[in-house]
């Protein structure tokens, strides 16, 4: 199982240097992968931890291929239907060549509703304008001269720069526990992405994604990862209102606990998890990465 964080480009005080120490300190602490998240404004009344002092992802992204060598770089998600699809998927092409071939695409159609007000795009239309995006990444990222009319964008006659470094192109991982996301595992994507869930919700999830696999004639199997908080006994010092957390499940206890439940994880097939450790304080997000390295990563990579 490989292991990463959630870069805490959100829910602080913006201290890029403290950002650099986290991000470097994860790579030579042996980590596998760093992750972004994605909002852009959110509505006063919504109680998230995305809500103050959040860089952007697509900034960012960029910034750490800059700081960093040998890390994957992933997105927890990139929400598609906030941007226009062409240029993001130039800008993550981009990423993926300047970082040697790094890169993980999470993805997902997004949720608050009060933040697609404020872009201008209908909420209503979330999923066909992700389904789009998809079709348009995938397009992109394996063909120099696309040939390719979709709902909002017609391609011909046209050239397409970056290529990606990765080959066929950059994995895709869908975002999202609805049976439309899981369903679009199937269609569009190379994994699925979930986030805080139950080992049972999981593994019923995954009973899902396998079955809409295997409808649409896809064969081998999707790479299961996971997103999830992590709170280590006598490290994590809270930072943010614990209610921000908004129920979802964790991964909690000693260093000795916290493997186990990853390994329990790992038994029913997850083999990438982006632990959130942004509702801690500096100190032990260091420490935390400490304790994955050295003290977890050794048992579930046996």
């Amino acid at each position: 199982m490989k292991l990463g964080i959630c870069l805490p480009h959100y829910g602080r005080p913006i201290e890029v240097d403290r950002m650099l120490g986290v991000a470097q300190h994860a790579e030579e602490a042996g980590l596998d992968s760093i992750w972004v998240t994605d909002h852009v404004i959110v509505p006063r009344d919504v109680d998230v931890i995305y809500r103050e002092h959040m860089l952007d992802p697509l900034a960012v992204l960029p910034w750490l291929t800059a700081v960093t060598s040998r890390i994957a770089l992933g997105t927890s998600v990139v929400i598609l239907p906030y941007r226009s699809p062409i240029p993001v998927a130039k800008l993550l092409a981009s990423v993926d060549v300047l970082s040697g071939g790094r890169l993980i695409v999470g993805a997902a159609i997004g949720w608050m509703e009060g933040e697609f007000a404020a872009l201008g795009v209908p909420f209503k239309e979330r999923v066909s304008r992700s389904e789009e995006a998809l079709e348009l990444f995938r397009a992109l990222w394996t063909n120099e001269r696309p040939e390719i009319e979709t709902a909002r964008h017609t391609l011909s006659g046209l050239q397409v720069s970056p290529m990606p470094l990765q080959k066929p192109r950059p994995p895709i991982w869908i975002g999202g526990t609805s049976e439309g996301a899981l369903r679009r595992v199937a269609r569009f994507g190379d994994g699925w992405h979930a986030t805080a869930s139950t080992p049972e919700t999981f593994r019923q999830s995954k009973q899902t994604v396998m079955k809409f696999w295997k409808e649409a004639g896809r064969e081998g199997d999707p790479e299961w990862s996971l997103r999830i908080p992590i709170f280590i006994e006598g490290v994590h010092q809270w930072a943010v209102d614990q209610k921000l957390l908004r129920g979802r499940h964790a991964i909690r206890g000693t260093a000795k606990q916290v493997a186990g439940q990853l390994a329990e994880y790992q038994r029913l097939g997850v083999s990438h998890v982006a632990l959130e450790v942004s509702y801690t304080v500096y100190p032990g997000i260091l420490d935390t990465i400490d304790i994955l390295a050295n003290e977890v990563k050794p048992v579930v990579d046996r």
